[in-house]
């Protein structure tokens, strides 16, 4: 079984844990358990809290003391055993600490994978540039599969759908024991500091301008991404409200029509590689803001009739603006550091976008849609809403490109060189 394959199962297996049931979590609460509204919203901060501080800490784990490979399996493993247990709860309140639980152990694999997959394509002689967008594809699909599996299968408002991800969980955390070997590299040098010593050496990154621009950057990006993730199916939902709207294709089956994100997704990985060797890194990360503000700003003309292909072309931009910064601001990282923190840096990078972006997209957008665009009747501008966003977007797209100084260094220049042969 090649490098290559191996990897591509990672992956697969990887995201589709998260797509069995992050997306029918709602129907789960609301249906299954008849929870509150109010209390639901908790849930998905549980990604942005857990983001904070976890990935950057197994990071340092992975650079210091256990292979990354075995650590990833580790955290599958236990986060199986906790998905498990989710359906026995009966509390809200005790769901919402359970599944926190579950998004400590989940959300450090992301940086993990990425840090095990560059590292098995670097021993194998291959180029991350090249090779490694290709394999994560087959994370998107992973996604987009499980949620065909759980919806195909009636588990959108059952249990099943969280026994599924521990089972796929279970079966990861067992797969990764058999990857390529990611021994941690930093404990080979001798320690020079306490910072050294205590494995916070990504942290002096910020020291450097282009990477504090990049981090800081990466948690505005972030909170982008939290904003499509928080009201795009709530912004179609609310058109059933309307008569003319309520029979509508695009009103029945919301999420649907948004899975065209995901599958927009797996075409722009694939077009990563021609733009980063056509453009360079700094210029893909800038179209990534451009797509958000195309993104947002379509949304806010848009409506399920006369106005669907806006939707559609919107879904379809999703996969510019979330690719183009995610998978091509790992790459930055991996050409930009010492090979010794690649664990915390990739780890330092999803704290930045799944953490503190999270968080400051999640309650930022709150606060803006309840004071300013909640009518009387609790109805939303949703007008307004999305061409705020889009203006957000706007200025970070328009700063980015003055504050960014950076220009192609040899690492870069080779790897995406390499994709020519």
């Amino acid at each position: 079984m090649n490098v290559k394959f191996r990897l591509t199962v990672m992956n697969f297996l990887q995201f589709f844990i998260w797509g069995s049931w992050l997306i029918t979590i709602g129907v789960y609460w609301f249906q299954n358990k008849n929870w509150s509204g109010a209390e639901f919203g908790a849930i998905f901060s549980t990604m942005g809290i857990s983001s904070i501080f976890m990935p950057a800490l197994t990071g340092i784990i992975s650079d210091r003391f256990v292979n990354a490979e075995k650590l990833y399996g580790v955290l599958h493993i236990l986060g199986a055993i906790v998905l498990f247990t989710l359906p026995m709860v009966t509390n809200p309140s005790v769901f919402f600490w359970v599944i926190l639980l579950n998004m400590i152990f989940y959300m450090p694999t992301l940086s993990l994978s990425i840090t095990v997959a560059y590292s098995a394509l670097k021993s194998s002689n291959k180029d991350v540039v090249k090779d490694y967008p290709p394999i994560r594809i087959w994370g998107t699909i992973g996604f987009i599969a499980a949620l065909w599996v759980v919806s195909l299968t009636g588990n959108e408002a059952s249990s099943n759908q969280f026994y599924i991800a521990s089972a796929v969980s279970l079966a990861l955390g067992l797969y990764a024991f058999t990857l390529p070997k990611c021994p941690p590299l930093a404990s080979k040098i001798a320690t020079k500091s306490f910072v050294d010593a205590l494995g916070l050496k990504a942290f002096t990154l910020f020291k450097q301008r282009k990477f504090a621009v990049f981090f800081f950057f990466s948690m505005f990006l972030g909170a982008a991404l939290q904003l499509t993730n928080a009201y795009g199916d709530t912004f179609l939902h609310d058109f059933k409200n309307v008569p003319a709207y309520q029979d509508l294709l695009a009103v029945k089956y919301p999420a649907v029509i948004m899975s065209i994100s995901q599958i927009s997704e797996t075409l722009f990985i694939l077009a990563i590689p021609f733009f980063l060797r056509k453009f360079g890194i700094k210029y893909v990360m800038l179209f990534s803001m451009i797509a958000w503000v195309l993104r947002f700003g379509l949304f806010a003309f848009a409506d399920p009739a006369g106005g669907l292909w806006m939707i559609i072309l919107s879904c379809i931009i999703y996969g510019m603006a979330f690719d183009f910064f995610n998978i091509s601001g790992s790459l930055f990282v991996e050409t930009q550091i010492d090979e010794t923190i690649r664990g915390s840096a990739q780890g330092l990078f999803m704290m930045m976008v799944n953490g503190f972006g999270a968080l400051f997209g999640s309650f930022a957008s709150g606060y803006i849609i309840q004071h300013f665009f909640t009518n009387a009747d609790q109805s939303k501008d949703w007008h307004h809403i999305w061409l705020t966003f889009a203006a957000y977007t706007l200025v970070l797209a328009v700063v980015f490109p003055f504050v960014f100084k950076y220009k192609h260094n040899k690492a870069e220049a080779k790897a995406i060189e390499a994709m020519n042969h």
